[in-house]
């Protein structure tokens, strides 16, 4: 089988353990879903998660050696791993389609485009339920209402955002954001969640180590930078193989990420595109907002030199 000069093989395979999904149910979301999807991938720099037969998953950002040629690629330092990576560009449905063909599950674009390196086109807030908490529909709803505070927090400065499921078990809010510098928009994110924190401390927590997290939702506000986060639409490496897709604010406290999957996603659109309907237009970020971020430590930076000390203090006298 091919698709637009993409050859599909072995279409009737499992997708993965657990799936309840063949390659060919993937091959054909992704195909269904493409004038929503590539959008949201165009001129971003890509890493993919992958599953091979008989193999772990794995997160794939550099491009094999086997790629075609007409995939566009662009060469960026990774600082996780200190070296150049050739990220693909996944500008058009013929390099979805090669993708799909290559197993990649998982899509996640850079928050910036090529174009434009330096700034940022959102600011991401990323809820994560707490350690335990399983996967189930209590964990969610327990992301959902940290997710309204950090809209309340938004509203309070005069910004707004749109959300998505994760995927998983969390929930994204995205801000997009005009003409940022990458470290404005973190101290902006930085700022936000310490806001939605204080908004009701009992559930919701900016700590970033786990251990202190004390059973609360994470709000999570590392997502720049380099980061990426997994693009609406994408579907994930998980059982039943959900999808991240869009809810409306009034709606987003009685869905459940099982509510979408590459099975029942695209029968729920009838042709809408919602994520990028309810995505407000790009914001300039309120200059007191970014001075207070630039006030708050960096989370990663912060739990570095704390585990550091940590460790000291558990080392017996010398």
């Amino acid at each position: 089988m091919s698709s637009d000069e993409v050859t599909l093989t072995n279409l009737d395979q499992p997708l993965f353990e657990g799936s309840g999904a063949t390659k060919r149910d993937l091959v054909e979301y992704l195909d269904a879903m493409h004038d929503r999807i590539i959008p949201e991938l165009r001129d971003r720099p890509l890493s993919v998660i992958r599953v091979l037969r008989g193999q772990k998953p794995f997160m794939q950002k550099n491009v094999p050696k086997y790629t075609p040629e007409w995939v566009r690629t662009v060469t960026m330092w990774a600082e996780s791993s200190h070296r150049d990576v050739s990220y693909a560009l996944c500008d058009d449905r013929r390099t979805l389609m090669w993708f799909a063909n290559q197993r990649a599950i998982e899509y996640h674009p850079a928050l910036m485009r090529t174009e434009r390196r330096d700034r940022p086109t959102h600011l991401v807030l990323d809820l994560d339920p707490p350690e335990g908490s399983g996967d189930g529909v209590p964990a969610f709803r327990q992301a959902v209402r940290a997710a309204l505070l950090v809209r309340q927090a938004l509203t309070d400065v005069g910004l707004a955002g749109a959300v998505k499921t994760s995927g998983a078990k969390g929930v994204h809010v995205f801000v997009p954001v005009a003409d940022t510098p990458f470290d404005d928009a973190a101290a902006a994110t930085r700022a936000i969640a310490a806001r939605a924190e204080r908004l009701d401390p009992v559930l919701a927590t900016t700590a970033f180590i786990r251990e202190d997290r004390g059973g609360k939702v994470f709000i999570d506000s590392t997502r720049a930078g380099g980061a990426t986060v997994v693009a609406a639409y994408s579907p994930r490496l998980r059982p039943g193989v959900p999808v991240s897709f869009p809810v409306a604010w009034d709606d987003v406290e009685s869905v459940v990420p099982a509510d979408f999957t590459i099975h029942t996603a695209p029968g729920l659109l009838a042709g809408a595109n919602p994520w990028a309907e309810r995505l407000p237009s790009p914001q300039h970020l309120p200059e007191a907002l970014v001075a207070e971020g630039h006030t708050i430590p960096i989370a990663r930076v912060q739990a570095m030199h704390e585990g550091k000390r940590r460790a000291r203090a558990r080392r017996p006298d010398q």
